[in-house]
């Protein structure tokens, strides 16, 4: 086996016996952290130190890591502008808070044969959001909701557009 010590020197090919000897008289232990390379790798270090350091590296990843909601607007076709303003004033807060926002318009009763209403008010709405977000689900018809999800403009996707 390859070995390398706790200095992170390449001993070179040993035996696992002359390995566990070198790991033994430096009070660390021998790793195997390469069993499919040939002749598999070994190293010396000491294991629980090196499980948390591991652990470490996972929990701060974590911190840094962002969590995305989604939020909901509900309208109905017959909503009006003044009522969709207020409702497009809390959409660019989510978004511009990095959340996604769906919307979803809902159609009931004969209001299911004039879907293309609910259709160009999203596209409507999504035009009117452009420089605040772009959309990652266009309008489609789901049973008789029709939803269409924005997500928060980023700084790659607002070069592409120019």
């Amino acid at each position: 086996m390859r070995l390398i010590d706790e200095d992170n020197e390449n001993v070179g090919v040993v035996t696992l016996f002359r390995a566990l000897e070198l790991a033994e008289a430096a009070d660390l232990d021998l790793v195997e952290v390469a069993p499919n390379a040939s002749p598999p790798v070994c190293r010396i270090m000491d294991f629980g130190k090196f499980q948390y350091e591991k652990q470490r590296r996972e929990r701060k990843a974590k911190k840094a890591q962002k969590i995305v909601e989604v939020k909901q607007v509900r309208l109905n076709p017959a909503t009006d502008d003044y009522h969709l303003g207020f409702k497009m004033d809390d959409a660019k807060r989510w978004l511009s808070e990095g959340n996604k926002v769906r919307f979803s318009i809902r159609f009931r009763g004969r209001q299911n044969l004039h879907t293309d209403i609910g259709r160009t008010r999203l596209v409507r709405i999504a035009e009117s959001m452009k420089e605040h977000s772009v959309i990652e689900q266009p309008p489609t018809l789901e049973g008789n909701t029709m939803t269409m999800t924005l997500a928060p403009q980023t700084p790659q996707a607002e070069k592409k557009t120019q």
